[in-house]
């Protein structure tokens, strides 16, 4: 009798080290991911000529790469930090789910994307993406203000608080909220643009604070959501208007 309890509670004790052991993608919710084709676009704002931090226009070059489909989750974010241990992001008691995530740092957004494989994208992936594909695009998915409602979640047509993702219209590669719902973190540190734009000089992430976010929130006017607007924030800041998408070369 005594060898047949110490023999079921070793199988309990190794059931229980094999779900320690568990790789961490696999106790994570998936992430649906959309094939961007590479290109040459011109980059910045081609529109006014006006925007100072997006100027001058500079061409750029991409290889293939893929993108969220959708901006990430609490639903996708709760798995993550339940495996990791990180205390779940606050969600202004409208529910979670399928809601784009807030309230997370630049830090925990590049360690979820990380722990799929991915990352966080460059400024120039996410514009071209958000532009659907380098096109002459203001906003992701149109450039004419009267169609802004069908495809953004912005002031003037929500309330103030973070969406469930993908409730208005896609962009031209089927990517939903690149404008609007929850601004993006950028995997970049906040650089201006140079006349020469191979002379942009990348410093380390951890000699910089300052991170990009792109796209717009359901707090912001119009000019905001433009594909060409940046804005500086702090890579610790976690704000109720600040999500992430995530990235991956293909050939990664």
């Amino acid at each position: 009798m005594f060898r047949r309890f110490c023999l079921i509670s070793l199988i309990v004790i190794m059931g229980g080290c094999t779900l320690l052991q568990t790789p961490l993608r696999e106790q994570l919710k998936p992430v649906e991911m959309t094939k961007v084709e590479g290109g040459t676009f011109l980059m910045g704002d081609l529109f006014e000529r006006e925007n100072d931090d997006s100027k001058p226009l500079h061409e750029v070059t991409l290889d293939d790469f893929y993108i969220g489909t959708y901006e990430v989750t609490y639903e996708q974010y709760d798995a993550f930090a339940k495996a990791t241990k990180r205390p779940l992001p606050e969600d202004d008691d409208r529910g979670r789910g399928n809601r784009a995530v807030m309230n997370v740092n630049w830090y925990d957004a590049q360690a979820f994307c990380n722990a799929y494989g991915y990352r966080l994208p460059t400024e120039q992936e996410w514009e071209y993406a958000a532009r659907s594909g380098g096109l002459n695009q203001l906003y992701a998915g149109t450039s004419n203000p009267d169609s802004l409602n069908r495809y953004a979640r912005h002031l003037d047509n929500s309330g103030p608080y973070a969406y469930f993702v993908g409730t208005k219209k896609p962009n031209d590669l089927g990517l939903y909220d690149m404008s609007g719902n929850v601004s993006e973190y950028i995997g970049d540190y906040y650089p201006f643009y140079e006349t020469n734009p191979d002379s942009i000089e990348y410093y380390p992430l951890d000699e910089r604070a300052m991170r990009v976010i792109r796209g717009g929130s359901f707090n912001s006017e119009d000019a905001t959501l433009r594909t060409y607007w940046r804005v500086g924030v702090l890579a610790e800041l976690e704000d109720h208007t600040i999500g992430f998408r995530c990235v991956v070369s293909d050939n990664d």
